[in-house]
């Protein structure tokens, strides 16, 4: 989901940069066009010159640091995207014990101890928070897997969002 959100952000962030890229383009071929096309008067040849450059130093700035942003909101899209890759393994991986736990899968088959072993250090911070009932046959509902899935969900969050005010850029007027 942020993934769209942040694709089509880039998206939306490459067209201005072309847009603008295009408008500078005409602008400069506009003044080349009309400083041909008309002499102007002796006094004010060199100050028209002068504001001229300003603009075209100004209009090539603004080029430069739009390109630098899209360059910039790139890197953190991917970065982004590996955040995103890493939080969807835990969230398979803790789910996984959660289901192995409830459906009262073997702890002696290798798979099992597998999973257990691979999301020992995720789970530990939440082990023994609350009480994790067991029904007859060893059934287990594991709370403390519930509540380090959500917590992981809000971290994930606020990396993301984090991601996202940086890849942002304030507009200034």
């Amino acid at each position: 989901m942020s993934d769209d959100k942040l694709a089509s952000e880039e998206a939306r962030r490459s067209v201005q940069h072309q847009s603008v890229k295009a408008q500078v383009e005409g602008d400069i071929n506009a003044e080349i066009a009309e400083r041909a096309s008309q002499a102007p008067p002796a006094g004010e040849s060199r100050r028209i010159e002068n504001v001229a450059d300003q603009f075209r130093a100004k209009a090539v700035d603004e080029v430069v640091d739009t390109e630098r942003e899209v360059e910039r909101s790139r890197g953190l899209a991917r970065i982004s995207q590996v955040v995103d890759y890493i939080f969807y393994v835990i969230y398979a991986l803790l789910f996984m014990r959660f289901l192995l736990a409830l459906l009262a899968a073997r702890s002696s088959a290798g798979f099992v101890q597998f999973i257990v072993a691979v999301t020992n250090p995720f789970y530990a911070p939440f082990r023994g928070i609350v009480a994790a009932p067991t029904i007859q046959g060893g059934h287990t509902l594991m709370l403390p897997l519930v509540i380090a899935l959500v917590v992981y969900i809000l971290v994930h969050l606020a990396i993301n969002g984090l991601l996202r005010m940086f890849a942002h850029r304030k507009t200034q007027i």
